[in-house]
């Protein structure tokens, strides 16, 4: 208190302005004119997480929730991870969308986003991603791997670092569509074992 009292009013008041106005611009600002579908921006995943749990992040350009309902394949992993894939999905640019779920079906948080990233140098300063993810086309002996954008950002979930006991977090990628007469392929997780799904 007695610091203030040797401060003049005239200075008090022009601080006091400054403050909530600083208020007031951040609280109007944040977007800077970028658009959500940027792959370099993270929001909040779909799935919600038990109190007191951190939320993971997940690509802006993130498609709709896949149809848990549907399951090509479930991958389990010695870690205590598991792959739960819903959909392969070809669009019409010839795009080939994969999705899943990833779940932790252990009792302790589990750090995946390293390993689940790859080896390329170049993805890895990204950040965490799901870039190490592989399709591979047998018949053809082709292997598919994540696309990426202009700047060399993966067009897959980003974001993620860990994944808390129980949770479940909805997750993608997007390859290069195999051959129309390709029906299905091997998906290849890192320190995963391969599984087969099929092409919709």
């Amino acid at each position: 208190m007695e610091l203030w009292q040797g401060v003049r009013p005239g200075r008090a008041a022009v601080g006091v302005a400054a403050v909530a106005l600083g208020l007031l611009l951040t609280g109007c600002g944040g977007d800077d004119g970028k658009s959500e579908a940027g792959p370099r921006q993270n929001t909040s995943h779909a799935s919600t997480p038990s109190a007191g749990q951190p939320e993971s992040t997940t690509s802006g350009n993130e498609p709709a929730q896949p149809d848990t309902g549907k399951v090509l394949a479930t991958v389990d992993g010695a870690n205590g991870f598991q792959f739960v894939i819903h959909s392969a999905q070809r669009d019409a640019g010839g795009f080939l969308t994969v999705t899943a779920t990833v779940r932790n079906t252990t009792s302790k948080p589990l750090i995946g986003g390293p390993v689940w990233s790859g080896q390329e140098v170049g993805v890895q300063k990204t950040g965490p991603s799901f870039a190490g993810i592989t399709l591979v086309d047998k018949t053809e002996k082709k292997r598919y791997y994540v696309l990426r954008d202009t700047e060399g950002y993966p067009l897959t979930t980003t974001g993620v670092t860990s994944v808390q006991p129980g949770q479940s977090i909805s997750v993608f990628a997007q390859f290069p569509a195999p051959p129309a007469s390709t029906t299905q392929v091997d998906i290849q997780i890192p320190q995963m074992p391969p599984a087969t799904i099929e092409l919709s």
